[in-house]
């Protein structure tokens, strides 16, 4: 795992010291080393974590002759069958490391006949300097991150949007339509980044830029054919492939851990990989405690467990370091514990496993179905669900005209069509956990000039017409993978992860695993007995009944109780009042909002956390950036004290 930079400018002279600089700002993603390549027209930059080929994978990496160079950051899962295929063929490698694999691989195929071949998680840039073009792609997922800028014949690419900061030409601009979706999902949720002009280079696809111009292809998309399997064929399936995926994913010259909470994503997948370390953490709080639970596995199986307790100062304290790592404003709290469980196992190992992806892929959210406790609700929704699919719509639209009854909502958003209603996660229904901003209301105390006519559902509508006709789960799935997952459960597990130098794999975002799920019946994943039901039966091959039965808590943090806390209201307070605050919010209104909720019952907590986490990044990097790069850009102390220590290859 690694970090890249690149630029294409052939009117910048300098261009060894500028990519030095960009290289820096990502030193964190890469201990170990680094290294660069330009030229008249190009420069690409590397950092490197080892996990494979210890001694020998440095790159970039050329081919024969050195007309090519490639950098790359991620994991190629299946690289020794397609080594020895291109062995075959007659190319010579210099290296046992995964990274040549591609190159020999675009040689050989091309960027799409190589693109279909890969299992693994990636972003890599090519330059080939027989035909003067740089390629790039990035995974099917998006599980790595791949930003660019192309603007005025220069182009900027790299893993993390702070290295562009570097870049002489580049210009510090805050995109101000960007903080209104913000506030609506507590992620953005457009293709343009914070950073005006810079965009996420989007999932299962590749480029080619030659002389100012940029040509992408797309070359991955999920798709939905439901297969004709038992259900018990079915759990076979999926236990037999998560099996294989887990013994690729399980490949490294490093050690290999576990992130093990008490749900059944991490436990099925610890289960089958049986390491040696596995790592949780709890809060202070006793509510919220994972750890004892997870424990119980760990001790079933014999694994060395390792956990911690997330202090609240402490995390107060170090937020504002997590959102600089962030790039972009996050306000999931699951940031939190997950900082503190990537730094704990960073003591210990260079890679974990983690159990991202199977609610998106096993249909294990609550939406796309069981927002009801009501049986005899499920059971007549079920029943109106054989009508054809019009007089189901038609029926849903009277639905939603009536007043308010038990299990309305479950109803309506069970028969209407998903592109009706659908807002993902910024609302979970029959939960505590209240919906964060509407359009209406984040419109209401932002300032004039970051008001805007989105909505959640609307920014959904190009992706729903790509689905449209398809079963309605399936179509919430589609949304959740290319909107929720790759703009914020994907980028906090990447970011928060690397900030520490650590590696994760998530073997559910395995592109042999999708194409299983989702060709996997829907009344086979959510059913009047559960969400995620399939993968719930299937992991009772390996999991204890216990286990394979709980229910989804994510990773809950105590954010309710933290803003009740008079020094953190205070905290929160003196910021909210700083003087650059009003130049974007009606300062007064988030002012009550926050006094109402520490003096009420605390139902405006997600508001109040995204209003904050915004003002925490902004600062960072409009206020006072020259401090906060002084005080961020370094190597996380672990694992400095590990490469001095000589433990760190």
């Amino acid at each position: 795992m690694c970090g890249i930079v690149a630029f294409y400018d052939p009117k910048i002279n300098e261009k060894q010291a500028v990519i030095g600089k960009m290289m820096a700002t990502i030193k964190h993603r890469g201990p170990n080393s680094d290294g660069y390549y330009t030229n008249d027209e190009v420069a690409l930059g590397f950092r490197r974590l080892s996990i494979i080929d210890l001694r020998g994978g440095a790159q970039p990496i050329y081919n024969e002759d050195k007309t090519r160079a490639i950098i790359f950051n991620g994991e190629i899962y299946n690289f020794k069958p397609l080594r020895e295929q291109l062995i075959k063929a007659g190319h010579t490698f210099t290296t046992k490391a995964d990274t040549e694999v591609l190159l020999h691989g675009y040689e050989e195929w091309g960027m799409d006949g190589l693109l279909k071949k890969v299992r693994g998680m990636f972003a890599f840039l090519i330059w080939d300097d027989n035909n003067k073009t740089l390629y790039g792609a990035r995974d099917f997922f998006g599980i790595k991150p791949m930003y660019y800028s192309n603007q005025d014949g220069h182009l900027l690419v790299g893993s993390e949007l702070k290295s562009f900061l570097e870049y002489p030409k580049f210009k510090r601009e805050l995109n101000v339509e960007a903080v209104k979706p913000y506030l609506m999902n507590q992620y953005n949720d457009l293709e343009e980044t914070f950073f005006k002009g810079v965009y996420r280079f989007p999932a299962g696809h590749w480029f080619e830029y030659k002389d100012g111009e940029m040509k992408t292809h797309q070359y991955w998309d999920a798709e939905y054919k439901e297969n004709s399997l038992s259900f018990e064929e079915t759990l076979k399936r999926i236990n037999d492939d998560l099996k294989e995926t887990v013994d690729l994913y399980r490949i490294a010259d490093v050690k290999v851990g576990a992130f093990l909470s008490e749900g059944i994503d991490s436990s099925y997948l610890t289960t089958l990989l049986n390491p040696d370390d596995v790592f949780s953490v709890s809060f202070d709080d006793s509510t919220y405690d994972e750890a004892s639970k997870a424990k119980a596995l760990a001790d079933i199986n014999h694994w060395k467990f390792y956990s911690d307790k997330v202090d609240a100062d402490e995390a107060m304290r170090d937020f504002p370091e997590m959102q600089y790592h962030m790039d972009e404003p996050d306000a999931n709290p699951s940031i939190i514990p997950l900082w503190y469980l990537c730094k704990l196992a960073r003591k210990h190992v260079t890679v974990a496993l983690s159990g991202e992806g199977a609610d998106e892929l096993f249909a294990g959210y609550v939406n796309y179905g069981m927002h009801t406790h009501n049986d005899i609700i499920k059971i007549f929704t079920s029943e109106l669900k054989k009508l054809p699919k019009k007089k189901q719509i038609k029926l849903a639209h009277k639905i939603k005209k009536m007043p308010n009854f038990p299990g309305k909502v479950h109803m309506y958003t069970n028969l209407a069509e998903p592109s009706e209603f659908y807002v993902g996660q910024s609302v979970i229904y029959d939960m505590d956990y209240p919906t964060i901003f509407t359009s209406k209301d984040a419109n209401s105390i932002l300032q004039p000039t970051y008001r805007n006519k989105l909505t959640v559902n609307g920014i959904y509508q190009k992706d729903f017409k790509k689905v449209k006709g398809i079963d309605n789960v399936k179509q919430m799935q589609y949304i959740d993978l290319h909107h929720f997952m790759i703009n914020d459960i994907e980028q906090k597990a990447d970011k928060i992860s690397m900030a520490h130098s650590l590696e994760v794999r998530v073997p559910y975002l395995d592109k042999k695993i999708a194409e299983l799920a989702n060709s996997i019946p829907t009344k086979y994943l959510v059913n009047r007995h559960d969400t995620k039901y399939a993968l719930r039966k299937a992991s009772e091959k390996v999991l204890p009944d216990e286990w394979a039965k709980r229910p989804k808590l994510g990773f809950p943090t105590p954010i309710k109780q933290w803003l009740k806390e008079p020094r953190f209201y205070k905290q929160v307070r003196s910021l909210f009042e700083e003087e650059f605050v009003n130049d974007i919010f009606d300062q007064k209104k988030i002012i009550k909002l926050l006094d109402d909720n520490y003096k009420g019952d605390g139902s405006h907590r997600r508001q109040i956390w995204a209003i904050y986490t915004f003002l925490v990044w902004y600062k960072l990097f409009f206020v006072d950036y020259e401090n906060t790069v002084k005080k961020y850009q370094h190597v996380q102390p672990e694992v400095a004290n590990l490469i001095k220590q000589g433990k760190l290859l």
